[in-house]
């Protein structure tokens, strides 16, 4: 090198001390060192002079504890973590004395690995480690992995992969220390070709015998250059000097790569990846089961209020003070009640128990003389024949609508009733209608055990008081419910001068069952994504196993190119991954176990939002539960995790 010439690599009194038990050991002590572009350098030492930490200074792997380092005229020394990626994906590639091959891809895949960081299209990608992997005798290997090849054929394969992004600095650390003779002479005479076709080779060795195969030698003892000898050239090689700067791979590049080393990563032990993703299937299940199950009971619920009315207020005769004890309603209170506000109707209801009688079939039964409001009031439709009307109401007329067990009970077979004569306490009614069934609301009262007639001739023929049980108000506005109650109040307050009555809000009660019934599902569904925690821990578990294991490759990975972002990025997505695969299947997995449950007659409800709500709670555990383990990953020092066994 012309003393006019700038020089690649410069070092400056560089220093490097490791903190140990013992105190700072001072390991390389004030370097100053430049190789020219194209130099094919070997710096030889004894174990423990500092030369494999003065190579891992060189390729930008640690950071020197004092003085600079120049590469290309540049100050590297204090580039932050993405800016020495892009340096050692560009301008260097290492040759280690253990192949530091990734096991478990393909020597083609190896060999892509720089150039995936670096953003090369697949297509050419592949084309270029095609042809290196052909150059170095390798091309019917490409799809062998590590395992496959011989100690000679991976070391090529980590050649080949120091030369996919141009190699212009090759940093070679005891090349040959783990070959045979044969072996090795193959791999120096690679590195000297390569010399010679302008690639810096800076070569690490503690052989004075490989050491000679370059021009210049240079001796390092207990940190500090003792010796630097060249051997005379007679040809000056073409020089190759890297760019540096580059961004590396776009973000969609990134994340397809991501992926695609994410199932290579999961694959790698399948046993310990399908245990952790049970955790996340049940989990997921549990809640598009659970949820599904507490949807259908709040639904069956609310169906069934909903055949009682949900609009309706009752006003009862007493109250619960002593002075309104034994109060009573008369219809013109029905009448008062009718004229509020948000008041639809208003209908008198007078009940009592009776004996009904058919033919030599009798029973007793419950009987309410109610009006022909009764239909819209409770929300109860007629079935067969008709409800009675006004003039009915009006002419006192003996006609009866009977509930559905009442009519299977005295016409047993579903024999016709509608214009038949029955006896009720021995007074004779013409039967006019059926009306639909209701069922049990709750306990042991069953709503279509009854019998509707005309409100007048119930207070005068059959029970003789024109007293009511209670007055049925029907609202028109649910939310005015509660005001409702209290203009009802406050007037028959001022008419009966005593407060001898109580105002019952069935909507209100309604409401609260709605309320109960939504926090039972919220309840099922809290239950359901404890399960999923317990799967989330799984995969933290998994995950931090898995960097520990793989400590090695992430150098590796680190040393051919890769940012702090893309390891980061990588074991978030295998996360991601694990926990959506495990989602997918517990969607489906919670649909049949649904299924199953309603096969056995429990009425069943999935719902969009609650499927897309497991499946999103399985993707936010991966992404929660793997940011830990990949955030470890991503500080990881190359240096420290190139070491690690």
């Amino acid at each position: 090198m012309s003393s006019d010439e700038p020089a690649l690599i410069e070092l400056r009194g560089l220093r490097k001390q490791f903190d140990t038990d013992g105190g700072a050991v001072e390991v390389l002590r004030g370097i100053d060192l430049s190789i020219a572009a194209g130099e094919f350098v070997a710096i030889m030492g004894a174990s423990g002079s500092g030369k494999s930490t003065l190579m891992n200074l060189l390729g930008l792997l640690d950071r020197p504890t004092a003085g600079a380092y120049l590469f290309a005229g540049r100050d590297v020394t204090s580039l932050d973590g993405d800016a020495r990626a892009a340096l050692r994906r560009h301008a260097f590639g290492f040759v280690f004395q253990h192949y530091d091959l990734i096991g478990t891809v393909t020597a083609l895949e190896n060999v892509e690995l720089p150039a995936i960081y670096a953003g090369m299209p697949a297509g050419p990608r592949r084309r270029r480690a095609e042809a290196l992997l052909g150059q170095l005798g390798l091309r019917d290997r490409l799809d062998h992995r590590p395992s496959q090849l011989s100690g000679g054929q991976q070391q090529r394969v980590s050649i080949a992969r120091a030369l996919m992004n141009g190699g212009a600095v090759i940093l070679a650390d005891e090349p040959t220390g783990a070959l045979d003779s044969k072996s090795s002479g193959e791999v120096l005479t690679l590195l000297t070709d390569l010399a010679a076709a302008g690639h810096t080779i800076v070569l690490i060795t503690h052989d004075p015998a490989v050491a000679s195969v370059a021009d210049r030698t240079i001796e390092i003892s207990d940190g500090a250059i003792v010796s630097d000898r060249r051997r005379m050239s007679s040809s000056q090689p073409t020089r190759s000097v890297p760019r540096i700067g580059d961004r590396g791979a776009s973000l969609i590049e990134d994340m397809a790569q991501a992926v695609r080393q994410a199932r290579h990563g999961l694959k790698t032990n399948p046993i310990r990846t399908a245990l952790t993703l049970v955790g996340i299937i049940f989990g997921v299940a549990s809640v598009i089961a659970l949820m599904a199950i507490g949807e259908g009971t709040r639904q069956t619920v609310l169906d069934q209020l909903a055949i009682y009315g949900t609009n309706r207020l009752y006003v009862v005769p007493g109250d619960r003070t002593a002075r309104g004890a034994g109060g009573t309603l008369a219809v013109s209170d029905v009448e008062l009640v009718r004229s509020l506000p948000n008041v639809a109707a208003a209908m008198p209801f007078l009940q009592g128990q009776a004996t009904v009688r058919f033919g030599s079939v009798d029973a007793r039964t419950t009987v309410a003389a109610v009006t022909t409001d009764y239909p819209r009031v409770l929300n109860w439709p007629v079935a067969h024949g008709r409800f009675f009307s006004r003039d009915d109401e009006r002419g006192f007329a003996p006609v009866a609508v009977l509930g559905q067990k009442v009519w299977r009970t005295l016409f047993p077979g579903g024999a016709d009733p509608l214009r038949k004569f029955i006896l009720i306490d021995n007074v004779p009614f013409q039967v006019v209608g059926v009306l639909t069934g209701k069922g049990t609301l709750s306990g042991d009262a069953d709503d279509d055990d009854g019998i509707a007639i005309p409100f007048p001739t119930g207070s005068q023929r059959l029970f003789g008081t024109p007293y009511l049980s209670w007055i049925s108000v029907l609202v028109d506005d649910f939310a005015g419910a509660a005001e409702t109650g209290d203009a009802i109040t406050t007037a028959l307050t001022a008419k009966h001068h005593v407060r001898d009555f109580s105002v019952a809000n069935q909507a209100a009660n309604i409401m609260a069952t709605m309320k109960t019934q939504n926090s039972l599902t919220l309840l099922l569904g809290v239950a359901a994504a404890l399960s999923l925690l317990v799967g989330g821990i799984g995969i933290m578990n998994m995950m931090l196993m898995t960097v520990a294991e793989r400590t090695r490759e992430i150098g590796i990975r680190m040393a051919t190119g890769a940012r702090p972002a893309d390891i980061h990025r990588q074991f978030l997505v295998e996360a991601l991954l694990l926990s959506v695969t495990g989602g997918l299947a517990g969607f489906v997995l919670g649909h049949m176990a649904g299924v199953a449950c309603a096969l056995f007659g429990m009425r069943i409800i999935f719902t969009l939002h609650a499927a897309l709500a497991a499946l999103l709670c399985g993707a936010v555990t991966g992404l929660v539960f793997g940011f830990m383990p990949a955030r470890r990953a991503a500080g990881l020092d190359p240096v420290v995790a190139l070491t690690r066994e």
